[in-house]
Parts: structure tokens; C-alpha cells; sequence
């Protein structure tokens, strides 16, 4: 029995069952070669376990957010606040200095940008992790008149954490003769418009 494979040259011969097989394998052959060279190509499109873990930047509207207002995000498995302070809250953030930690932000807790008073970009909108600095509880957002009893009488607004009492200003600085040694953490953010912040991203990045 002639074992040669026909010639693909040759024109075929209708009902010819070699010439079938020929160009079945070689459609096959085609294809296995077609999917081993896209299987790279896509993979260089789907972001790699290190780059989900590390965690890239996270766009905020702001568009809708009250004055008053605070947002939630997550950045890194983080809880980011995203809050709109109004004129009164501002306000609030002086005339307490002798009651904080760090009330110039001396400490490395925010990026240069927002080693400010307002410890912000816009003195308006505060970002900040949402952390506690003692034992990585998450405080929650305090009033001036909130009537929460673990607060002082006199207390300007800001945020208490429930697990060990400690408290922070408008601007996320801890007050003196509390468990959290150092101010809450500002994260590296910029605007991408006027109502679109970018949280994990600066100018410098």
C-alpha cells in the first residue's frame, strides 16, 4: 500500500478522502498555531496578581458630594474618607493647637501638598485614611453637636474612634492624652478635574 501523503498542490480530485485528511490537519495545524500566538498577546492585556495586590488608583466623583458630605472608598484595602468640609468646619480647625499631637503635621503622615492646616489640597475636600493610628480600628465621623457623651463639652468636630477613645480634629490630627500616637494618614491623591479626585496618585507619580 502507498503510504505517501498527496501532494497539496495537486487540484483535488472530488470524493478524494486523502486530500480530505490533508487539509483537515492542516486547518488544524493552523488553528493550534493561532491560539498559542494570541494567548500572549491577551495576557499582556490582564493586570498580573502583583499589580492587583499593590493596588492602582481609585477615581472619586465629587460632583454629588453635599457640604458636609462624606464619601467612603477603597484604596488598597483601605477605608478612604472623602469628606466636603463646610466654611464652619474650617473654622473649627483653629484656636486648638495646644490640644494636639502634631498640630503643624511635623510627623511624615501626609504627603508635601498637604502638609498644611487644612492638611489638604483643596482646604474644602479632606482625604484621608480612614484608619486610627492606635490599633487600626476605623473612627467615625464626629460633630460639634453630635451629643456623644465620650466627647468634651467644648469638642470642635472630627472623629472619634469607639474601640480605645481616641480623637481627632477636622483635619484628622489626634488630640494629646489619647491612645493614637500620630495624625491619621493622608494618601497620595490629585485632582483630575474639578470633580474627580484620583486617590493613590500625585502629580509626582
Amino acid at each position: 500500500m502507498d503510504h505517501t501523503l498527496p501532494n497539496p498542490n495537486c487540484p483535488a480530485q472530488p470524493g478524494d478522502p486523502e486530500r480530505r485528511f490533508w487539509l483537515m490537519t492542516t486547518a488544524a495545524a493552523s488553528g493550534v498555531a493561532a491560539v498559542a500566538t494570541a494567548i500572549p498577546f491577551v495576557s499582556t492585556f490582564a493586570p498580573s496578581e502583583r499589580a492587583k495586590a499593590a493596588g492602582g488608583p481609585v477615581e472619586v466623583d465629587i460632583s454629588d458630594l453635599p457640604p458636609g458630605g462624606m464619601k467612603t472608598v477603597e484604596w488598597r484595602g483601605k477605608p478612604v474618607w472623602v469628606l466636603r468640609r463646610t466654611a464652619e468646619m474650617l473654622a473649627s480647625l483653629q484656636g486648638h493647637d495646644d490640644q494636639l499631637v502634631d498640630p503643624q503635621s511635623l510627623k511624615d503622615q501626609q504627603p508635601a501638598y498637604a502638609k498644611n492646616p487644612a492638611r489638604a489640597i483643596k482646604p474644602e475636600v479632606f482625604v484621608a485614611i480612614g484608619i486610627c493610628t492606635h490599633l487600626g480600628c476605623s473612627p467615625s465621623k464626629a460633630p460639634k453637636d453630635g451629643n456623644n457623651p465620650s466627647l468634651p463639652a467644648d469638642w470642635p468636630g472630627g472623629f472619634f474612634c469607639p474601640c480605645h477613645g481616641s480623637t481627632f480634629d477636622g483635619a484628622g490630627r489626634v488630640f494629646k492624652n489619647k491612645p493614637a500616637p500620630t495624625n491619621l494618614e493622608i494618601p497620595p491623591h490629585r485632582y483630575a478635574g474639578d470633580a474627580r479626585l484620583l486617590i493613590g496618585e500625585d502629580a509626582a507619580s
